[in-house]
């Protein structure tokens, strides 16, 4: 029996016994799963399919609940209410009052601080699932051989843990979190601990390793290129809700609201006006502040229709500059470059249109000026109109 606190009270919950079973379906479930703490709601009704072998983003800011629903899977946290099954088997269930501990879910976690232990060696701290296990010492000598092997730390197994580099650390908690064959490795903020060009380099290294072992990864970050990069499906949570789940170009090109739109990649809005429908299906509008009208066949939940206010929303890269503009394709402005900022591969051109900012990018061939007058380009698919 395993005791928790819930709201308050003390509950009794009983442990259900995990066993193997056959079949499709998802590896796991998340079933309209909630949490509170006090009046807060920190996950908000959350419903979710994990597929088996996919790596799997909870991507959003701060506070969004996205740690919280993967403490929950782990069995770190108990939920206030819902359902989360692997396998097909029940690991919690508010109204069954059934929980599995987390010593007993067969998950790997890797924690933001690695938890590595100065006490022991590489291959004690690797090896310190198996013992725990119980397994024959032989056993767990071969299986530390191995993993250490594939995180890259093959003969490193008898120095001290703490001696090694920060990145070197990571491996060793991904090796100790692999090393008795998890069905699910959970990764809560893997890579913040490391400066730019390691977690640059600890993306591929992982990549790689989730292909060779072939187990299934939830993933939690705040940082959209470590999801877009790292993941096949990404959660989008915003106050302890989903805001939308797909694959990484889906979400970064067909936002299904408002704040998928703002949280992955940038943008720029403009209140927009809709003069007129054309018979191709695209609608004529006028940007507040730019003076000239532009068309747009890009639609996120609105019909535009003549004289309706929308949203119009631009992302930088879609914006032709210069030499890159095709008159006879239409939708070509002047702007004034107001400011440049070099960003190693491009400038980031902030221009003036009318009376209004926006931002493009220009390839260092351009070699743009401040105060430099051009042409600019905004594709009619680029340009999407949302409600206001």
């Amino acid at each position: 029996m395993a005791r928790s606190k819930k709201r308050g009270q003390n509950r009794l919950f009983r442990e259900a016994v995990i066993e193997p079973t056959g079949g499709g379906g998802p590896l796991l479930r998340l079933d309209h799963i909630s949490k509170l703490f006090g009046s807060f709601r920190a996950v908000d009704d959350l419903s979710l399919d994990i597929e088996p072998g996919e790596v799997f983003a909870l991507l959003g800011p701060s506070g969004c609940g996205k740690s919280t629903t993967l403490r929950q899977i782990a069995g770190l946290d108990q939920p206030d209410s819902g359902t989360i099954t692997l396998k097909g088997n029940v690991l919690f269930s508010a109204d069954n009052d059934i929980f599995v501990p987390p010593q007993k879910r067969n998950m790997g976690m890797v924690f933001q601080s690695y938890a590595i232990w100065p006490h022991l060696s590489v291959a004690e701290t690797v090896a310190y699932p198996l013992r725990l296990r119980k397994l024959p010492r032989a056993e767990v000598d071969v299986a530390v051989t191995d993993i250490l092997r594939q995180v890259g730390l093959d003969g490193m197994g008898d120095r001290p843990s703490t001696t090694l580099s920060g990145q070197q650390q990571q491996r060793v908690a991904l090796a100790r979190a692999l090393v008795y064959k998890p069905d699910m490795l959970l990764l809560d903020e893997p890579f913040s601990n490391l400066d730019v060009k390691l977690r640059e380099q600890m993306r591929v290294e992982l990549k790689l390793l989730q292909r060779q072992v072939g187990v299934t990864v939830i993933l939690v970050t705040h940082d959209q290129t470590e999801a877009l990069s790292l993941a096949d499906r990404v959660a989008v949570m915003n106050a302890g809700k989903i805001e939308q789940v797909g694959d990484p170009v889906t979400l970064y090109e067909k936002p299904s609201t408002p704040f998928v739109r703002e949280f992955i990649g940038l943008s720029t809005c403009f209140d927009a006006s809709v003069i007129s429908m054309r018979g191709d299906g695209s609608a004529e509008v006028l940007l507040e502040g730019m003076g000239v009208p532009l068309f747009s066949t890009a639609f996120h939940n609105c019909r535009p229709a003549n004289g309706v206010h929308l949203l119009a929303s631009i992302r930088p890269e879609a914006v032709a500059v210069g030499a890159s503009v095709v008159p006879d394709q239409g939708n070509v402005l002047e702007g004034k470059v107001e400011t440049l900022l070099f960003a190693g591969d491009r400038f980031e051109c902030h221009m003036r249109v009318g009376a209004v900012p926006l931002m493009a990018y220009s390839p260092r061939s351009e070699r743009l000026r401040e105060g430099d007058i051009l042409s600019l380009q905004i594709p009619k698919d680029a340009l999407s109109l949302w409600p206001k």
